[in-house]
């Protein structure tokens, strides 16, 4: 039986709220509603997103003032797919503390890679903290997205897109068009 928080219907009438949630109708998060468009299990540690960037929206989504958790809808789809490599996740935190103002303990960057913070939603608090404070026109408009934007790339061309979950996979392999001839690209 398909699991009722990855239907359409759920994902696109989902209302965004703060804190962890047993389920779609009573809310999500921002992670949580990734975790839907990932196809995952209804968590707010999804999978298929970097920790460092769940942690920074996880406390993003608490952390605003209520009613304007409507500016974190495009925020869950831009992060699908960002998990990756410890050296990338430590370059998204340095730069997250960074663009707030705040250093890690000296040595800290160095040794993220190996071993990994358990806690990074408290690694990553002071960006958190930082953003909330800044005037909500420029937080929406430019700040929080351009940076989500700017660490996202941090993955580089050499990121693969998350896999969408099979049935999405299916669909859409039936509607590309085959492609042959010496141009062709395969996967």
């Amino acid at each position: 039986m398909p699991d009722p928080t990855q239907t359409d219907a759920a994902v696109q009438t989902v209302i965004l709220r703060k804190g962890n949630h047993a389920s779609p109708a009573r809310g999500a998060c921002v992670m949580e509603l990734a975790s839907m468009l990932a196809g995952e299990r209804f968590s707010d540690h999804p999978a298929a997103v970097c920790p460092v960037l769940a942690a920074f929206l996880r406390g993003y989504n608490d952390a605003i003032p209520s009613g304007q958790e409507d500016e974190l809808y495009p925020y869950a789809s831009l992060v699908v797919g960002t998990h990756g490599s410890r050296r990338v996740g430590a370059e998204r935190a340095r730069r997250l503390l960074e663009w707030a103002g705040a250093e890690p303990a000296r040595g800290r960057t160095a040794r993220w890679s190996s071993p990994w913070p358990t806690d990074w939603d408290a690694t990553i608090r002071p960006a958190v903290r930082f953003a909330v404070r800044l005037e909500p026109a420029a937080r929406r408009a430019e700040a929080v997205a351009q940076l989500l934007a700017a660490l996202v790339d941090l993955g580089g061309p050499a990121r693969e897109p998350f896999a969408p979950p099979r049935a999405a996979r299916v669909a859409s392999d039936a509607q590309r068009p085959a492609s042959s001839g010496a141009g062709a690209v395969s996967a």
